[in-house]
């Protein structure tokens, strides 16, 4: 029965919600069933618990993950030749593929008891990242089986049976997997899929079996060229009702041989000029039995719920890894580049125009390097952080291209001409894949990243939208009438919040005892008091129509993914104990992202449809007010963190090179590491007033020292060069290219 206050107060809300509030599709609703909230609920929330952030486990390696990355991992980077694999092989050696297999890099996520390596989240983003750093066409082909595809949703929903049979195959690389999701017609909209199965009798291994008749076009697969077992989905029909339900299933995803009659791969698409296997794949009635359905006829119209549940885990890892060793080889090369590069005089990296981009590689490489940590310590705890996902996503990917833009802009002329030492180009040109692949970022930004965590970390949304679904209406009312008084509750303490935060201008609110930073931990309780405001206002004035004000939701989305990145930076300091010299970097990634919330909600109110809750918004938010980010001097500061060799630089660029660089990158290290052991005999003579040879002379340096010196002189005459090429090398890499002397016109 329901309550005197449903049936008088909450009744007309209750009609109005049941038009207002938007309606969940079915394949929307198996989206947000599939994943979970975590830390992005409580910056939701408006009134963040940081003692929950605090308490997050740091991850860390198991001597076997250690010794992992230092061994085979390490080995496997000495192996890689990028030139050759992206611009003469167009493929991996087969040595590396054999390599691969014998130490099952393709079954790092599958458990120990089917023969895999059964790692953690936080080991297999270490491999990535590692040889992300060495090559991109050697990490995707290694990411890949470890992420979305027929693995991990075996391990997740494969009958006993499917992962006996197939899991061991995997995990020793004797099946070799790939993931067939996109099509011509359906690339972010899944359901737009045609690929179509139909529910039919055929023969399979010589008897008649009740199965499915398979017929598909897919396009951009990786592992597709080469892959020996297809991962499909498609839409199931069963038209003569032999499943006993409806004639439309939906999507399912199965397992597909791919030396079947009809199944046709090994056309490549070639990505960027990265040449890791990818290609398109068709089927034309090809036949499978209904034990090929992953997880059996029980998850047949399931795939939806499947592919989201299973791209969580992908989306958190494998491209965040692949930007992070983008943006930290950025920020390592950058800062020594700067070093030892001169003009007019001095090292160009003490000209403010370098600083600018130093300053923001250090940030970067260092928030995004804890997002990173953070993300996997979730997923560690057996999360499936769907919306942090889609944020590690899109903004790893965001700022892996202007961290290449950034180091392309340092090395000027050196980053422009292409060949085995030029390290920088092979990322530039893997931009566009990030970008696109795993949920193109314009779709990520715009509808994921805030329409589905504004219902799932929302505290009452959800309740309310599952209320108003219940078809009995006094069970719905009831039931809304619940959620809709505890959302009342919620609103009115998250404007007090946001009254008091944002007109002290973030000098009260809750925060742990951190020190020089305690007053950054208040400022992002300000934004989230704010941040929580304004989106219930965007849902009580929108309703439905806020899913069609994808400039809003993307803006409201960016908002979330800075706390979301600033906090990981916290807690990354915090976890590092506090190191004074990390500091400017910390401070850095605060203004910047507090400028970038400010500007974001700004936007938001300028273009919130209904003017008087912008009004009102505005005035109890403040969000006004001066957006210049960092500082000048505190960009100059965080510069210097890369530009001088420390400690500081070792931590914010984390696991870099080493040993395996790129062709360049070992060049480049050992000039660094001359450069700044000669710097003080460099000093010496500049006081002097003398060159290497007249210092000699002189008596101002020992001979030891000028040899030294000249050392450097050579290897900082290696780093400046650039690759060239004679006519016969070129008609090599570029046949179109006639080998002939070039045309002189005369001089007269």
């Amino acid at each position: 029965m329901t309550s005197f206050r449903a049936r008088i107060l909450t009744k007309p809300i209750h009609r109005w919600a049941m038009k207002a509030l938007p309606q969940l599709s079915e394949t929307e609703s198996e989206a947000l069933e599939a994943g979970e909230v975590w830390w992005e609920a409580e910056l939701f929330s408006g009134n963040p618990d940081w003692a929950k952030l605090h308490g997050v486990k740091r991850p860390v390696l198991s001597d076997e993950e250690q010794a992992f990355l230092d061994g085979p991992c390490r080995e496997l980077c000495t192996m890689i030749d990028d030139w050759s694999i992206n611009q003469l092989d167009a493929d991996l050696p087969a040595p590396v593929w054999d390599f691969l297999r014998q130490n099952k890099f393709f079954g790092m996520i599958i458990a120990k008891d089917y023969g895999g390596l059964g790692f953690s989240a936080y080991a297999h983003s270490e491999v990535i990242r590692l040889i992300s750093t060495r090559s991109i066409a050697a990490a995707v082909t290694v990411m890949v089986p470890n992420s979305l595809g027929p693995g991990e949703l075996l391990h997740m929903f494969g009958t006993q049976e499917q992962k006996d049979s197939w899991l061991p195959k995997l995990a020793r690389g004797d099946a070799l997997p790939a993931f067939g999701l996109t099509s011509a017609e359906a690339g972010s909209d899944a359901s737009a899929m045609v690929d179509e199965g139909v529910v039919e009798k055929g023969l399979w291994q010589g008897e008649e079996v009740l199965g499915i008749r398979l017929n598909w076009s897919k396009r951009y697969i990786t592992l597709a060229p080469v892959c020996t077992v297809l991962g499909l989905a498609f839409q199931l029909r069963d038209p003569d009702g032999h499943l006993g339900g409806e004639a439309d299933i939906g999507i399912t995803c199965a397992l597909v041989p791919t030396d079947l009659p009809g199944v046709e791969t090994g056309r490549r698409h070639i990505p960027s000029d990265t040449m890791f296997m990818n290609g398109p794949t068709t089927g034309t009635d090809v036949f499978i039995p209904l034990d090929h359905i992953i997880g059996g006829t029980d998850y047949a119209g399931r795939g939806w719920m499947m592919l989201m549940s299973a791209l969580a885990a992908g989306r958190g890892i494998s491209l965040p890894s692949m930007s992070c060793a983008a943006i930290a080889l950025c920020a390592h090369t950058s800062g020594a580049y700067a070093r030892i590069r001169q003009q007019f005089g001095l090292p160009i990296g003490k000209f403010g125009g370098i600083q600018e981009r130093l300053g923001r590689l250090a940030a970067d490489a260092y928030a995004l390097d804890a997002a990173r940590r953070l993300t996997c310590a979730g997923l560690d705890e057996g999360r499936s952080l769907s919306v942090i996902s889609a944020i590690m996503k899109a903004h790893a990917t965001f700022r892996m291209r202007s961290a290449i833009d950034d180091a392309l802009d340092v090395h000027s002329g050196k980053a422009v001409i292409d060949g085995p030492s030029n390290y920088l180009l092979p990322l530039h040109r893997a931009v566009p894949i990030g970008i696109t692949v795993e949920g193109a970022n314009i779709v990520t930004r715009s509808l994921i990243i805030f329409g589905q965590g504004a219902i799932r970390a929302h505290p009452h949304l959800l309740d309310e939208m599952n209320a108003l679904a219940i078809k009995d209406q006094d069970e719905s009312l009831a039931a809304f009438d619940t959620s809709f008084w505890a959302h009342v509750g919620h609103t009115t303490r998250t404007v007090f919040r946001a009254l008091g935060r944002g007109w002290s201008g973030g000098r009260i609110g809750p925060a742990p005892d951190a020190g020089p930073v305690t007053d950054i931990y208040r400022q992002l309780a300000r934004w989230s008091a704010a941040y929580a405001l304004t989106a219930d206002m965007a849902f009580l004035t929108m309703g439905g129509a806020l899913k069609r004000k994808e400039m809003i939701s993307g803006r409201m989305g960016d908002i979330l993914s800075e706390m979301y990145i600033l906090s990981a930076t916290l807690k990354r300091w915090q976890d590092e104990g506090q190191q004074a010299a990390d500091l400017p970097v910390v401070r850095y990634c605060a203004e910047r992202s507090f400028a970038k919330i400010r500007q974001s909600l700004n936007e938001v109110l300028a273009n919130f449809p209904n003017r008087f809750a912008a009004v009102l918004l505005r005035a109890i938010t403040v969000p006004g007010g001066s957006v210049a980010g960092p500082s000048d001097a505190l960009s100059e500061d965080c510069a210097d963190l890369i530009y001088e060799a420390s400690a500081a630089r070792d931590r914010i660029l984390g696991q870099t090179p080493g040993g395996v660089a790129r062709d360049g990158v070992k060049v480049l290290d050992d000039c660094y590491a001359m450069v700044t052991r000669c710097a003080p005999l460099m000093k010496r003579l500049r006081e002097a007033g003398q060159d290497p040879d007249a210092g000699l002379e002189a008596g101002t340096i020992t001979q030891v020292d000028r040899d030294s010196i000249a050392e450097m002189q050579a290897l900082v005459a290696k780093v400046v060069a650039v690759d060239d090429f004679t006519p016969e090398a070129l008609s090599t890499l570029y046949p179109r290219l006639e080998t002939r002397e070039p045309q002189r016109e005369a001089a007269e």
